[in-house]
């Protein structure tokens, strides 16, 4: 093991706080011994997510807005990289001190306060649960239509093929994360051949990239297209805002710094824009082959004359569906549910919550169109999650300068006790975060605050966040100094 990964980190003693109320094994420090993931799972873990097919379909909604290839591609990867920020500073405690995301959130909100952003992260992930689910039900009935001719006909096929899908996803979250970054890590090659793989076919079978890596933006003037820009760049930034909260329900599980840094590093930005583009490609050739852009992979593949390349591909869009819906969806809100009750609710009973509540969510209607799905759902929840990450960044940098006591973590009437476990601080700078980001939704005179929703609410909150705390442990100090 490298010196300064062990300088760096060593064993924390929790046995004093082993009769809390706030811990259980699943969200207790990880210790060195399972610190086992190097720079490759990190970025295994992060192919694995982003080789899905909402990447895939994500330039989709930007062209179909207006933008050509280019700007749809620019847009995805600038978004990608500015949340890749707070991403790996999140990263940092997870690494540094063996902790998921629901116990970190108790340094800025409270031992009971933390609940509030936990769920708040917890039932986005379900939604994004039931999304994921139902896609990979697409590709396991569209299978089944290929081995099985009378599927075609048969009424309740597509829910059935949702249950069978759903019945993959629980198999893994019984097993828990070892399982999942075991899958990670055996998919992520296989899924980039067949990203590849598709996107020599469309050279292949179309004659180069096509008529849509030719086709003109339809914004006829530089303001119609910054107006379309910035909320989608939002939508982007909102894609993975998700995981720059919780990310360090991974990295706890990384050998250091570096492994983390330079996976996500590798893994994000890159891959999401080359997925990305590898659908703009493919689309452009179907123009070509059948007449009209298929942007729905499934629907695509089904096309295919060759049985055998069609169950190959299906397999593979469920694999990527799989490891996506595993990794982003399901780790998050287990933890924040075990986190509302540690005793009674471990990881598996909080992922069997999740994917209950992602059916009740009703994932069909949130994919009804591209401006329901981007404007709507990924902008919208930016807003919540937004402030929640300009919080977690201003308490552990800026105010307590990366220094945490792991102990009072676990434990009631600690240093994170505050006011009968709530921060009053930081529940009021969520509050004012998400409010200014919001009121542009319902007021069309700052319509500008929600579509730059995430970055508004970022911004409100750790500004308040940090004044308001520094000026609280100034007086503090001045006190204890009479």
């Amino acid at each position: 093991m490298p010196p300064s990964f062990v300088s760096e980190l060593s064993e924390i003693d929790l046995s004093s706080v082993s009769g809390s109320t706030l811990i259980n094994k699943d969200i207790a420090p990880t210790r060195i011994a399972e610190r086992t993931w190097n720079t490759y799972h990190i970025a295994a873990l992060w192919i694995g997510m982003c080789v899905c097919i909402p990447t895939y379909m994500l330039a989709a909604g930007l062209i179909a807005g207006g933008m050509n290839w280019w700007q749809a591609i620019l847009t995805i990867t600038l978004g990608n990289v500015i949340v890749l920020i707070p991403m790996i500073l999140n990263a940092h405690a997870g690494t540094k001190y063996g902790i998921p995301f629901p116990v970190l959130v108790r340094a800025s909100f409270g031992t009971l306060g933390a609940n509030v952003p936990s769920i708040l992260r917890a039932l986005v992930a379900c939604g994004w649960f039931g999304i994921q689910t139902w896609i990979g039900g697409a590709a396991i009935n569209a299978m089944l239509m290929i081995l099985l001719p009378f599927w075609k006909d048969f009424g309740p096929a597509p829910w059935i093929s949702f249950a069978i899908f759903w019945l993959m996803n629980i198999y893994f979250i019984v097993n828990g994360t070892e399982s999942i970054k075991k899958l990670e890590a055996l998919a992520a090659p296989f899924l980039l051949l067949v990203g590849v793989g598709l996107l020599g076919w469309a050279i292949s079978e179309g004659g180069g990239l096509g008529p849509i890596l030719s086709q003109p933006s339809k914004f006829e003037t530089a303001g119609e297209f910054w107006m379309f820009f910035f909320p989608a760049l939002t939508g982007m930034v909102g894609f993975w805002a998700t995981l720059s909260l919780n990310i360090p329900d991974f990295t706890r599980y990384a050998r250091g710094q570096k492994e983390q840094m330079m996976g996500q590093l590798f893994g994000l930005p890159l891959t999401m824009a080359f997925y990305s583009f590898i659908g703009v490609a493919v689309t452009s050739a179907t123009v070509i082959v059948f007449g009209n852009a298929i942007w729905d992979p499934v629907v695509l593949l089904s096309k295919f004359e060759n049985p055998a390349v069609i169950l190959i591909s299906m397999l593979a869009l469920s694999i990527a569906t799989l490891t996506t819906n595993l990794a982003a969806n399901v780790v998050a809100p287990a933890n924040g549910f075990s986190n509302l009750s540690p005793r009674k609710i471990n990881f598996v009973r909080g992922g069997l919550i999740t994917a209950f509540i992602g059916i009740a969510m009703m994932p069909w209607k949130l994919l009804e169109d591209f401006s329901a799905y981007i404007f709507g759902w990924l902008v919208g929840y930016s807003g919540f999650l937004g402030p929640i990450a300009g919080i977690l960044i201003a308490d552990y940098f800026v105010i307590r300068k990366r220094d945490l006591r792991v102990k009072d973590l676990y434990e009631r009437g600690g240093m994170y006790e505050y006011s009968r476990g709530f921060n009053p601080v930081a529940l009021a700078a969520l509050g004012a975060g998400v409010f200014v980001a919001m009121i542009g939704l319902f007021v069309d005179q700052v319509r500008f605050l929600y579509d730059y929703a995430w970055f508004v609410g970022f911004a409100v909150a750790f500004m308040l966040y940090a004044v308001t705390m520094k000026r609280g442990k100034s007086e503090s100090l001045k006190k204890l100094a009479q």
